[in-house]
């Protein structure tokens, strides 16, 4: 079947689609899909998530397609940038599902790993919490460097920035996330052992 967009680039395409032209829809899916999908496993870890989180993405790009701006970023910039930060959503909504029955049906572990599994959860959940603490920019270059997988070159191609900026962002946020990882927790600073008086 012949593309009738085929012939044009992708900020062209990204034009028509805010058009509503779901042909237009199709055609940027067609060049884009692949890679969004990738991404999207990288940071969710799950074939299926990372289906909806690139429906959702997609979504996005039919609603607010009319807001991009081809001389702050190139098309697939955008696009994959919506398609991570959907992905980071879909993660986020799934730890919050699945942290609310945790009392009720705890997770099957093997023997012998259960207090290794709990760490791993528990040190999980910091870095987490930690990275929530970043500026945006910041957050947005570690997340795609160590969830996303991409390189400082790559990513200052998506995000339409020089390395440079890329580099310093990462340096920052590296500086950050060492600074709040080695600020005891809520439980750490309350808890106040006494001497057993046995």
């Amino acid at each position: 079947m012949p593309r009738p967009f085929a012939h044009l680039s992708d900020e062209a395409v990204v034009a028509l689609v805010a058009r509503s032209d779901e042909q237009a829809l199709a055609e940027i899916y067609d060049r884009l899909g692949r890679t969004a999908y990738g991404l999207a496993l990288r940071v969710v870890r799950d074939a299926a998530l990372a289906e909806d989180a690139v429906q959702e993405a997609f979504l996005a790009v039919w609603r607010t397609a009319d807001t991009f701006r081809p001389e702050r970023a190139k098309a697939s910039t955008w696009v994959l940038t919506l398609v991570h930060r959907r992905a980071v959503d879909v993660v986020r909504r799934e730890e919050r599902r699945r942290a609310e029955p945790i009392e009720a049906a705890p997770e099957p572990v093997a023997e012998g790993s259960t207090d290794e599994a709990v760490w791993l959860r528990y040190e999980r959940e910091r870095v987490q919490a930690a990275l929530r603490q970043l500026p945006d920019q910041q957050r947005e270059a570690l997340e795609l460097a160590y969830y996303g997988g991409f390189t400082q070159s790559e990513l200052a191609e998506r995000l339409g920035q020089p390395v440079g900026t890329i580099k310093s962002r990462m340096f920052s946020g590296l500086g950050r996330l060492r600074e709040v990882l080695a600020e005891p927790g809520p439980e750490e600073r309350t808890w106040n052992p006494r001497p057993s008086t046995i």
